[in-house]
Formats: structure tokens, sequence, C-alpha cells
């Protein structure tokens, strides 16, 4: 993993993840327009939250582009191996395609549409914030051609970084990197099944045939990441100096969650409860939510089985320790708490890397909001830290602090 809360981890150079940042802030802008929420009503949205949401969503919106600056490129990404990658995201301010963080983006976004869904449908930004979802999985399902094979990265990063043109004037090499099962990647692979069976249950009541199309693509990637096991780091050494994956294990318990959650199978749940829960959830020891660890994420997407069910789910073995494992990541986040990170600004903003520093307190703020509708909805009153206890008000005035 990344390091744990109350470490500071110094960045081994990874490029600034804009696309989480502003993913990270349409989740922010969303949650904090309302409260109590899975998929149930419509709260009160705050006219300065919808505004910034309608701001910062034109950042994804490619369907309708209203930037008059932006204009097609890289429509033969893919063409040398027969498929077509021209859509997906470029990375930061870069021309690179890294499937890695991509996937995750596509995730996050997922799992934001399907908890503020409504919210985004009261300022208009639903259909859009699909539309650009759609964009991405579009390009992770071209990605993956057959079973056990899946493009990761288009573009060559170090010429990339050299080059300063419009993405619309590019007219370099775009050479393609993937993984299969003698270079496998479980880590990338996993993400892109946890990105593709969140978006099936987003597409599920739109569009049938795309949301099981997502969930086949889902299942078979699961299992090539869960057969092949391996970082896509030692496959493709390259991608150390970019996104280089600390580990596979999250991503699998990441991926399982997703699957679960979409599929109703009991063997995904069995997964992540049964030995490699036990092997990889690092239970009860908080760490930073990003695109490179997912624990914190699969913790608190887990726990709500344990607010809401179903009973059967909610009881298995194990499962327990994925609701303490959320609460002592929002313990850890709570800055009256005895076992708050120090890793903050003097103003309180929680700072772990000069490099993408808002990654942290974005996606801290998401999951705490999350985490606080979860005890409103649930009816449950107090978070219980050590001898402390925290309301779910204290989760969201922690979270508004980090904006």
């Amino acid at each position: 993993m990344t390091g744990k809360i109350g470490e500071r981890k110094k960045s081994r150079g990874f490029l600034l993840f804009l696309l989480m940042i502003i993913l990270g802030v349409v989740a922010f802008v969303v949650v904090l327009t309302y409260t109590k929420k899975f998929v149930y009503g419509t709260g009160i949205v705050s006219k300065k939250y919808g505004d910034a949401l309608k701001i910062a969503m034109q950042f994804f919106d490619l369907v309708n582009n209203k930037v008059i600056w932006r204009g097609d490129s890289a429509l033969n990404d893919g063409n040398e191996e027969g498929i077509d990658l021209s859509k997906g995201m470029y990375d930061a301010g870069d021309h690179m395609k890294f499937g890695f963080p991509m996937a995750f983006t596509a995730t996050v976004l997922s799992w934001a549409i399907l908890e503020y869904g409504d919210q985004m449908e009261v300022v208009d930004q639903l259909q859009p914030a699909k539309e650009s979802l759609k964009w991405i999985t579009d390009y992770l399902v071209n990605s993956h051609p057959t079973p056990n094979q899946l493009y990761v990265q288009v573009g060559d990063p170090v010429k990339d970084h050299k080059c300063w043109d419009r993405p619309e004037d590019m007219t370099e090499k775009r050479p393609l990197k993937k993984v299969n099962p003698s270079a496998p990647g479980s880590d990338v692979a996993a993400e892109t099944a946890a990105a593709m069976a969140s978006a099936s249950l987003v597409f599920k009541s739109s569009n049938l045939k795309y949301s099981s199309l997502l969930l086949s693509h889902a299942k078979e990637l699961f299992h090539f990441a869960n057969e092949n096991r391996g970082s896509y780091s030692e496959s493709i050494p390259e991608v150390e100096d970019y996104y280089n994956s600390t580990g596979y294990g999250d991503e699998l318990l990441w991926a399982a969650s997703w699957l679960y959650f979409a599929s109703k199978d009991r063997k995904y749940l069995d997964f992540v409860t049964g030995e490699d829960g036990e092997k990889f959830a690092n239970w009860e020891t908080p760490t930073w939510f990003s695109w490179d660890d997912k624990l914190p994420g699969t913790h608190v997407l887990l726990s709500r089985l344990s607010f809401f069910g179903p009973k059967a789910a909610a009881e298995t073995e194990n499962m327990d320790m994925y609701r303490k494992s959320a609460e002592a990541v929002m313990c850890s986040l709570l800055p009256d708490s005895s076992s708050a990170t120090s890793s903050r600004t003097k103003g309180g903003l929680i700072w772990v890397s000069k490099w993408h520093s808002l990654q942290q307190p974005v996606a801290s703020a998401f999951l705490a909001v999350l985490f606080s509708d979860y005890m409103i909805s649930s009816d449950t009153s107090k978070l219980e830290c050590n001898s402390e206890s925290f309301l779910p008000s204290d989760l969201r005035m922690f979270a508004m602090s980090q904006g």
C-alpha cells in the first residue's frame, strides 16, 4: 500500500493526477448538497454547489463539448493492433492514456452517480455524467479484446513529456502496452473490472444490454487478474516512473466487492471475507484512498452491507471487520479524535504529499460524507472512536473543511 494514515509518504515522482482531483471535486460538490442518501429520494441542492458541479463537469463532457478550443485527437489510437482506443481520457496535461488511473476514475465516478445521481439530476448533470462515464467505459471495453488480454497504455511517456503540442496536433507514434498471462497485471486488470462492474450498475436501468456487456467484461477481467497474479509494474517497468502499483491485493478485493453488488453472486462475497480478505484487507489499519490504494474505499463500500443488508451478507464471517475498518478510517480523519492523523496542515487540510496534494483530502472528504450518509440512512446516531463519540454531522464538517 502507499502508506498508513499518520505517515507522511514522500512522492516517488508520480504525475499530478488531474483527472482524480477533478473527479473528486465533482463528487465533493455532489455529496455536500444533501445528507440522507443511497439511492433514495431527492434532497435540496444548494445553488453554489450546483453551479460548481456544472463547471467541474465540463472537464469530462466530451460528448457535448462546449470548450471551443478542444477538438478531435488520437482518432487512430489502437489501429496497429486492430482495436479502437480513440476514446478514453488523457492523463493530467499530457497526451498519455494510462489505464490504471483512468479505470479508477471510472469506478469512483460510477460510485458518485450511484449514491448521488438524484442530486446530479436536479441540476441537469446526471446525463452528462453518464455520457462522460460511458466515454471511458467504451474505451475500457475495447481495451479488453480477449478474456486474458488488456491494453493498459497508449503513448510513449518519455517522448510525450518532451512534447508541448496540442493533442489535436499530435504526429508522434502512439505505441501500446498490454498485460496478459505471460506479462500479468492483476492490479490494473482488477481495477478495470471494478470500473466495469460499478458502471454496469449505473447503466442497468437505462441501457440493460450495455450494462450486461460491462458486467461480462468485469467477470472475465477479475478471473484473469485472480488466476494470473502479478503486478503490472513488474510486467511493464516503465510505468514505475508514472503510475507505479505497490500491490494488487487491494484491487482484487475492490473488484470483488463491486462484482458482488453488480451480480449478487455469493462467490465474490466469499472472496472478500475468506482467505484473500484475511491476506489483503489490512483490517483496522487505515490508509489513504487513492488510485493506488483501494482499501479505504473497499472498507466503506462493504460497510454498506452491515448498514443496509441483506442480513445473510451482513452476517458473513469477517464482514464486520470491513465495518470496523471503515470506522477506523473515519476516526483517523476526524480532527478531534484521539486516533486522528497528524498528516494535516496547520489549517486542517489533509496533507500527505506535495505531488497530487489534493487527492487525499478530496478522496477522504468523499468517503467521510458517504459514511455519514450511511449512518443517517440507517439511523445510526454515533460513531465510536475509542472512548469518544462523534455524530454524522462531525464527519460532514470534516468534509467541508477540506473544500
